[in-house]
């Protein structure tokens, strides 16, 4: 896209100016083209921080784009278990690590600096994919101590991303779970769930399944530029009645609210999802910590860099004045004036369209059977 000159930014803080310049040049561009975030600073645990910069020699280098890699990754372990009082959920399944999505505002990003890699970029373009996680989940369901309760699919990265249509981890999970019986509940940005019906169709006749999809805009350009990976937003509303016309309960999020971004659009947001059959609706405002605070930073300066001042004091409104605060209870929806005035308007445009209502109620545990594995001894009952 073609980006406005430098001297309409005056308004921005020099340090601003200066990273304005720097993300904005035809090289960088090319290189990071159809990608979500901006650049690819190093994690906060690296010894040593690298970033592009101008020489000064005026020859134009050659940047290859950011191609994705993926690496097999032979986990040890497949649940992972949390405290968190703001989830309604203590355990959950990661298939990839990383997401080829591309969400400009993901919370997951940071993470990627626990692999030594960049939140910002590499997150979207060097993946890892867990091919034994079936085989791993078979043999935790199988642990004499363990008691059932709903697992999710898509709590850091999004489980249907398209490396999903190649390694198909994400299905091989649902197969255990629907022979085991076990409830699972999926929070998805792509359509490609659709997929799998005919699996979570029969495990939703016997209440063991719930599926999200994050809507976070109608506007086509606008998800574009926020997740350029992701399935459109035609797309993913479709899904929600395929989904629904398949008896299969569903849940529309608005997952991030992005103040002067998206905020605008909550009530026709819920009005598309109550037309299509969802039966429920969430919204998390936008959340920006660690490194995502820069990248986020980065993003709107490329572009919508004269909402950058107007949107951050926003976002610092509802954070107590910092750009995030990791408090249960308060980092999903934020404080202050801003934050109750969106809290206000999602509750009642969920009234107004019939989305208050728990879709399907509490997922079922009581048909659980463990899973016998090779050489193990049958139960007698």
């Amino acid at each position: 896209m073609s980006l406005p000159a430098l001297s309409v930014n005056t308004d921005l803080a020099p340090a601003d100016l200066a990273r304005l310049e720097r993300i904005t040049t035809p090289l960088a561009e090319a290189a990071r083209r159809g990608r979500g975030a901006v650049t690819n600073v190093s994690g906060r645990f690296e010894k040593h921080q690298a970033e592009a910069f101008d020489d000064g020699w005026g020859e134009p280098e050659e940047l290859p784009p950011f191609r994705t890699q993926t690496t097999m990754e032979r986990a040890v372990t497949i649940i992972t278990r949390n405290t968190s009082p703001d989830i309604p959920f203590d355990r959950s399944i990661n298939p990839y690590r990383g997401c080829e999505h591309g969400c400009s505002y993901c919370y997951a990003r940071p993470s990627h600096a626990y692999l030594g890699l960049s939140p910002g970029l590499d997150f979207e373009s060097r993946l890892f994919a867990k091919p034994n996680a079936a085989e791993l989940l078979e043999r935790e369901l199988a642990m004499p101590k363990y008691v059932p309760r709903e697992i999710a699919l898509g709590a850091n990265t999004d489980p249907y991303q398209p490396i999903e249509r190649q390694y198909r981890i994400t299905r091989a999970i649902l197969e255990v779970l629907a022979r085991t019986s076990h409830p699972v509940t999926i929070v998805t940005k792509s359509a490609l769930v659709t997929r799998d019906v005919d699996i979570l169709a029969p495990m939703a006749a016997r209440g063991l399944v719930r599926v999200a999809l994050s809507v976070t805009t109608l506007d086509g350009k606008l998800a574009r530029t926020m997740e350029p990976r992701a399935s459109t937003p035609a797309k993913r509303l479709d899904a929600l009645r395929h989904l629904k016309d398949a008896g299969i309960p569903t849940t529309m999020l608005m997952a991030p609210i992005i103040p002067a971004i998206n905020d605008h659009e909550i009530e026709r947001l819920l009005e598309a999802g109550a037309e299509v059959g969802v039966s429920e609706a969430h919204y998390v405002l936008l959340r920006l910590p660690l490194e995502l605070r820069e990248l986020f930073r980065e993003w709107m300066l490329t572009h919508y860099p004269g909402k950058l001042r107007h949107v951050m004091s926003i976002v610092q409104s509802t954070r107590g004045g910092a750009d995030y605060v990791a408090k249960f209870g308060e980092r999903q929806v934020g404080t202050g004036v801003f934050a109750e005035l969106i809290a206000k308007r999602f509750r009642l445009a969920t009234e107004r369209f019939g989305l208050r209502r728990r879709s399907g109620g509490k997922l079922r545990t009581d048909l659980f059977t463990p899973p016998t594995l090779p050489g193990g001894q049958m139960s007698l009952f």
